[in-house]
């Protein structure tokens, strides 16, 4: 069965790290382009981060205070979040889409191929 499995979501207060895990089953994580997605309690699910299948890492939101990360030998892709913010607080998805060798990456939800069930995080100030 193909997963997508997130950890690493914890309670910090402002200023702190955390970092992201998201570990594939059943694929490649270099035939995909992986992004992490959050969901805020009563918003849309927005893009954060991600990397390309051909290793690109198209776009910075959170202007240097984010970092994704990919490990081909444990299949698994990591999200470094450093001074983190109470506005950062929200449910983080792990998301996939199929294109070896491509330097895309999505920027909405839509035409995901698979979604992890997500992890929690919450910065208080």
């Amino acid at each position: 069965q193909v997963q997508l499995v997130e950890s690493g979501g914890d309670s910090v207060q402002s200023g702190g790290s955390l970092r992201l895990s998201c570990v594939a089953s059943r694929f490649t994580v270099e035939d995909y382009a992986v992004a992490w997605f959050r969901q805020a309690p009563g918003m849309e699910r927005k893009i954060v981060s991600c990397i390309s299948s051909a290793n690109i890492i198209p776009y910075d939101f959170q202007k240097g205070r984010f970092a994704i990360s990919r490990d081909t030998a444990k299949n698994t892709v990591y999200l470094q979040m450093n001074n983190l913010m109470p506005e950062d607080t929200g449910v983080y998805y792990c998301a996939a889409v199929f294109g070896p060798g491509s330097n895309w990456c999505p920027t909405a939800r839509d035409g995901i191929d698979y979604w992890g069930a997500g992890t929690q995080v919450t910065v208080s100030s």
